[in-house]
């Protein structure tokens, strides 16, 4: 058994059930069915013993996440795109429709092994772990660990809100040019700014805008939710997006494109900052050139 990430209950904190207390507490684990998975697969202790779901958490108690694999998975034999490693951390590439994790056998983290290079330190992972998550269909950035104090300390700082993400997608319509949106998610609190990049005129929508987003809290879902509340929900999005307008075959228009957090040995600032996918700019152009063609008529 591995200690993948400690938590120890404030002093100033109510007491709690145990599953309501950690929902969003590590950041692997965002939802109540996240959670309850862990619970079932005994990878959250409370105390040192086994994690119960009804159990009250009180003040000084201490919570672990662990990982009971001795024996991974084998690896999924799937190139990625690598942007930056070194020996205790990397930044890969993940494609649009891969999970992050789970109990399947095609995920990212399976993946991992075939892609990064082992790390020799001594605290070293028994093999590399994702320190947060992206939807299925988002493609884009993610950080991974490679030992264990690497981990907690990532996880550390996405707990204090201090790794900064940002994230480009196209949305249906032209929301105003720059907007805060602190619309809650499931009673907790979600904050996402975003600014309008561009806009094109289409057939179908109307208009369709590139934006860039920036979330400040890490709800499931968070920046889908937020778009759609605001009458733009992102293009090819079946759970948020206007049935109607889903486009068949192109995938979710929403993409991770950089991370701006501390290095947890160099103590230097790391930022990486990508394109968004060629599609995105193919389809703006696309659905400008049919409106205008449709306009020449």
């Amino acid at each position: 058994m591995l200690i993948v990430e400690t938590h120890i209950v404030e002093k100033t904190s109510k007491a709690e059930r145990f599953l309501d207390y950690t929902i969003g507490l590590f950041h692997q684990l965002p939802s109540r069915n996240s959670v309850k998975k862990a619970l079932k697969r005994g990878e959250l202790l409370l105390n040192g013993n086994k994690g119960e779901s009804g159990k009250w958490v009180m003040p000084g108690d201490k919570i672990e996440l662990v990982d009971n694999q001795l024996n991974p998975p084998k690896t999924y034999r799937l190139p990625l795109d690598v942007v930056y490693e070194d020996e205790y951390l990397a930044i890969v590439q993940k494609p649009s429709g891969l999970i992050v994790n789970g109990n399947q056998f095609r995920t990212l983290e399976n993946a991992l092994p075939a892609n990064l290079q082992p790390s020799t330190q001594k605290d070293v992972l028994n093999r590399p772990k994702p320190v947060h998550r992206l939807d299925s269909p988002t493609c884009g950035l993610l950080l991974v660990a490679k030992t264990k104090s690497t981990h907690i300390h990532l996880g550390g700082q996405f707990e204090k809100r201090s790794i900064k993400k940002n994230y480009n997608a196209i949305v249906v319509g032209k929301p105003p040019v720059k907007g805060r949106i602190t619309t809650p998610i499931e009673g907790q609190e979600a904050i996402t700014e975003y600014t309008v990049l561009q806009s094109v005129s289409s057939l179908q929508n109307g208009v369709v805008s590139l934006l860039e987003l920036s979330p400040h809290t890490g709800r499931t879902h968070q920046l889908r939710i937020h778009l759609a509340s605001l009458g733009s929900p992102i293009v090819g999005d079946k759970l948020y997006g206007e049935k109607e307008k889903i486009l068949k075959h192109k995938g979710l228009f929403l993409a991770a494109v950089g991370l701006r957090f501390i290095h947890p040995v160099f103590k230097k600032e790391i930022h990486i900052q990508t394109d968004a996918p060629e599609k995105f700019q193919s389809f703006l152009k696309r659905e400008n050139k049919r409106w205008l063609k449709f306009k020449e008529c």
